[in-house]
């Protein structure tokens, strides 16, 4: 009976650490998402906050592939169900992560095409 509860406290922590880092993640990349019009003054907080994101996606990305092509346990075989998941899963993450990559990139490059008028400079 200690066992199975030790098994099942486990898993739930690890379900909730996985919930906390991609609760964590949507915080970082949810300005950059949401983003329409950037002045100069914030842009540079938004990509700190937004390359912070895509680098925890890219961790679980990574992870999540380790686990679909090199399992650890090879005695047991993986359900069709789990396989498709995780495939799913991981084509949706790496297209989050292209997304969010592209935002930044078009966000740098907004950033440099825009007019310097000198108001704000501070001398």
């Amino acid at each position: 009976m200690e066992i199975a509860r030790s098994t099942s406290l486990r898993k739930g922590t690890r379900v909730f650490v996985f919930v906390l880092i991609w609760a964590l993640t949507a915080w970082l990349v949810y300005p950059l998402i949401v983003l329409d019009k950037v002045d100069l003054r914030s842009s540079l907080e938004y990509f700190y906050r937004a390359a912070g994101g895509v680098v925890i996606m890219i961790i679980l990305f990574g992870k999540t592939v380790v686990d679909l092509l090199f399992s650890q346990d090879l005695s047991r075989k993986k359900s069709y169900l789990y396989v498709a998941f995780l495939t799913l899963y991981s084509i949706a993450l790496a297209g989050g992560i292209i997304f969010v990559a592209i935002r930044i990139l078009l966000l740098y490059l907004n950033k440099n095409s825009s007019t310097f008028t000198g108001q704000d400079v501070q001398y």
